[in-house]
Order: structure tokens, then sequence, then C-alpha cells
């Protein structure tokens, strides 16, 4: 194996998030060698998902301010974490002088609402994607985007590829190879419907309802929270 300078990655983590926006990345990141991976709370307290289990910070917002990647995950508690200025004012900071700075899913919202995506090209999940534009960004429909130090991947299992992605941007292809392999990435989902293009209109319109069940007028929430942090929108 070749030696790898150290990295520190800080993930943080907020109620409600997609645990696998999370996950998926972490396990993939952490084979970057030489790498450091923090979970960051506003405390030491356990952080409940989606899923129905909690995460456990390994540090808290308090201790941890630098880190050389910055990614944050998505979720319905992404419209709370928007809303706190304790979080926003964690990313802000951490992401001001981050080497990389990223997001999986609606963890771009994040971002976004911390001001680090204004002017850059940027993806998040399907459903949310023209929200990207309240804060200044430009959204693009790719599954991973690189624009600069900006790197965003779109819906949960999209955290894989963003996660290859960026290795291969750090370490070189050949390490993301290298990981893919490790991991035995080599996707064979049993249906074609991961894409709203693809999907049939009766699955498309259970997930609205879904949304709408468990985010209620969320565009116009994100779009009166990106006024009201002073974004055109």
């Amino acid at each position: 194996m070749p030696e790898f300078s150290p990295i520190s990655i800080a993930f943080p983590i907020f109620p409600n998030i997609t645990q696998l926006d999370l996950t998926g990345p972490a396990q993939v990141l952490s084979r970057l060698g030489n790498a450091t991976v923090h979970l960051v709370g506003r405390t030491m307290d356990p952080v409940p998902t989606d899923s129905g289990f909690p995460l456990h910070p390994t540090t808290t917002f308090a201790d941890l301010t630098t880190a050389d990647i910055l990614c944050v995950p998505g979720g319905f508690g992404t419209v709370d974490a928007m809303q706190d200025g304790a979080t926003l004012d964690w990313v802000r900071r951490v992401g001001e002088g981050a080497d990389w700075v990223t997001s999986v899913c609606t963890g771009a919202l994040v971002l976004g609402a911390a001001g680090l995506l204004k002017g850059y090209r940027a993806t998040t999940h399907w459903a949310s994607h023209e929200q990207l534009a309240f804060f200044g960004a430009t959204p693009v429909k790719e599954r991973v985007v690189v624009d600069r130090n900006r790197v965003t991947g779109g819906g949960v299992t999209s955290g894989i590829d963003f996660g290859l992605r960026l290795i291969s941007e750090i370490r070189g292809e050949a390490h993301a190879k290298f990981v893919q392999l490790s991991v035995e990435y080599d996707p064979q989902p049993p249906f074609d419907s991961g894409d709203p293009a693809k999907a049939d209109p009766e699955t498309l319109e259970r997930y609205w309802a879904l949304v709408n069940k468990a985010g209620p007028g969320r565009v116009e929430t994100v779009r009166a929270i990106a006024k009201r942090l002073v974004f055109d929108a």
C-alpha cells in the first residue's frame, strides 16, 4: 500500500438524517488511506435517524472546528438544520477552511444555506433539485457533480458513487478502483425504478404522497429560509 498523507473527514449529524447518506460515503471514504472519520454533533447525545436507530457522535461542534473534508448528509432533518444557528455556523466555519466541501442528498441545501454553494454547480436528491437555485447554486442533474473543491452527490445511494469519485480526486483513480473492489461495489439492482424518469406513475405518485406527508410545504419552507438568509429565491 502507498503511504498517504493524513486526512480528516467531518460529517455533521442532526436529528432525522438519512443514515445511508452518511454511512455509505463514510464506509468508502474511511478507505482513503490514513483517514480519520468524525461524526460531529451539537452534543455527545445519540442522534436519531430516519431508519429507527441512532448514530453516536464521536465529537461535538465545540471540539472539532477544522477538517480536510466536510461532508453534509441529507434527510428530512435538513429543514430544521437549515434553521439551527449552531449547525449552520459550524458548517460555514468548517467549510470555509476545508480542502473539500461536499454533501450527499439534501445535505447540499444545508451547504447552500451556509452560503457555501453560491456560484457553484451542484446536485441533490431529484425531489429537491430545483431548491438548489434558491441558494445561488446551479442545479445539475448528474449523480455526482464536481465544481472546483465542491463535490455533491444525488440522493442516498449516490453517496457511494460520490465517495469513490472524491477518492479519485484526492488519491487518484487507481486507489479509487482498489476501494471499489474492496467493498465489492458492483450494483445490479433488481428493478429499474431508481429515477423518476424510469419509475412507473403509481410508484412516483406514492413517493410524492410520502414526501407531502412527511414534509408538508417543504419547498415553500426552504424558499423562505433562503430569503431569510439573504439569497435571491
